[in-house]
């Protein structure tokens, strides 16, 4: 069985941190606490570890994780451009549960899945979180869960579902909210023609925070139908990074 390390306690923090960091060398997976949900994670420059991930949860190269980082450094290292807007949005919303998704460097070497040519990017709000991303770089992320069932909120929970398909479970108590990020597209925003910011998944950022930030730059809202119906507005271009993701 793998272990469980309860971080609250300082000496399990300390050997959980560093059995977390020697099995994301090794490919292995680490579930870790966020400040949404907790999520599994995995090197995301090591393509075996994110096939392995992709694996636990039985999902397919079509579902490309997100990837979090450890502040707007990074994340210049990780896409092609950071659009004056999205650097509004980093300030507003980051450290927090906002996914945006822009074109990624084209000349990192990585494969994340059918993701083409974009990334999905976020800091997450979480002390250990941010630790770990500190000492490893860039993870790729996804909800600690099996395809198909409820996110984990506890590092238990994330057990009983990937069991030994992870090898360090990190334990912060219950996520601070239960609520995934919310995930934007935000690459037209970069060289296109008619630059909109869409929203591809409501969580834990609504869209008037958005709305407060972008402007005219964000979708319109969905319109009502029948009074009680919402209708989501269609969403093309890249590939939605997996619907119950970090």
């Amino acid at each position: 069985m793998s272990p469980i390390f309860d971080c609250r306690d300082e000496a399990q923090l300390l050997t959980g941190m560093r059995q977390a960091r020697q099995a994301i060398g090794r490919g292995e997976l680490v579930v870790i606490p966020t400040d949404t949900v907790y999520g599994v994670a995995a090197d995301a420059f090591d393509a075996k570890a994110v096939e392995r991930l992709l694996a636990a949860k039985g999902r397919g190269r079509q579902s490309p994780p997100p990837v979090l980082v450890a502040g707007i450094t990074t994340l210049r290292a990780l896409v092609a451009d950071v659009p004056e807007p999205v650097e509004r949005l980093v300030e507003a919303f980051w450290p927090g549960g906002l996914t945006i998704v822009l074109p990624a460097q084209p000349s990192l070497s990585w494969d994340l899945g059918d993701t083409n040519g974009t990334v999905a990017v976020r800091m997450p709000e979480h002390r250990i979180a941010l630790e770990l991303l500190e000492e490893t770089g860039p993870l790729a992320v996804s909800s600690a869960n099996l395809t198909g069932m409820a996110a984990g909120i506890t590092a238990e929970d994330a057990e009983g579902m990937l069991k030994d398909s992870v090898a360090v479970y990190l334990s912060d108590g219950p996520s601070k909210t239960g609520v995934a990020s919310t995930i934007i597209d935000a690459t037209s925003l970069v060289g296109g023609a008619e630059p909109l910011v869409r929203v591809l998944r409501e969580g834990a950022v609504d869209r008037a925070r958005l709305r407060e930030v972008l402007g005219d730059l964000l979708e319109p809202d969905p319109v009502p139908e029948y009074g009680d119906e919402v209708a989501a507005p269609e969403v093309q271009g890249p590939p939605q990074p997996e619907s119950d993701g970090a």
